[in-house]
């Protein structure tokens, strides 16, 4: 499942997109948001078909997006 689709199935259970990014933003383990733990095991698992060596956490994610961000300001 890709991310895009994950994104639909969440919708499609009728909760409102605004929850749903409130949800996605959580981390309620301290373990990085919900958000980048589905990409950091997506982008994980994107390497390991490539053949590529390494994992991305979730805290990995995070510093990237942090990164991402900044940049486009």
């Amino acid at each position: 499942m890709g991310y895009g689709e994950f994104l639909d199935g969440l919708e499609a259970t009728g909760v409102v997109k605004g929850k749903i990014k409130t949800f996605l933003q959580a981390d309620p383990d301290g373990k990085g948001s919900i958000q980048d733990q589905v990409t950091a095991e997506m982008a994980s698992e994107l390497m390991k078909v490539m053949g590529l060596k390494g994992n991305q956490s979730p805290q990995d994610v995070k510093r990237i997006r942090k990164m991402v961000e900044k940049q486009s300001r």
